[in-house]
């Protein structure tokens, strides 16, 4: 399952990333690494982004990286 799966009120643990380079660099300076908590906050109407809570701070993410996170 991917952070893209995730249902709004729910709690996920991040598994692992994927991706490289500059894409697996930019979500990790955003706080997301392996063993983080993410709550899902809110999905706009269209689906895209979506808001999350991470570390204690909220945070929108497009689909397109949260499909790169492997969540359980």
């Amino acid at each position: 399952m991917t952070l893209k799966d995730a249902k709004i009120d729910q709690t996920v643990k991040v598994l692992r990333l994927n991706g490289e380079g500059a894409v697996k660099r930019r979500i990790m300076d955003m706080g997301i690494t392996k063993g983080v908590e993410i709550y899902v906050r809110k999905v706009a109407p269209l689906g895209d982004p979506m808001e999350v809570t991470v570390r204690g701070y909220e945070l929108s993410i497009r689909k397109a990286d949260a499909e790169r996170i492997d969540v359980e």
